[in-house]
């Protein structure tokens, strides 16, 4: 999942650095996330996951880390699997 989520940040993301280069828990806006960003990332996630970002986690949080957004992909296909 990581993977996928690096590879997405490498392609919409437009980061300062390489996200190979950075660990899990890296500051992504530190690392260059702008808030336009966020948006291409968020549909790239629910694409590549087939997966819906409910608006109450669309928060600055949810996009702080490729940890955060492991994280929150795993907790919402978790609750669409128990639907």
């Amino acid at each position: 999942m990581k993977a996928t989520i690096r590879k997405i940040l490498g392609d919409v993301a437009r980061l300062d650095v390489p996200p190979a280069s950075l660990a899990d828990s890296d500051d992504l806006y530190a690392a260059g996330l702008s808030s336009l960003a966020t948006v291409h990332v968020m549909l790239a996630l629910e694409n590549a996951f087939e997966i819906e970002i409910p608006d109450r986690m669309l928060t600055r949080q949810l996009f702080r880390s490729i940890d955060s957004l492991a994280g929150a992909v795993s907790t919402i296909r978790q609750q669409q699997e128990a639907a």
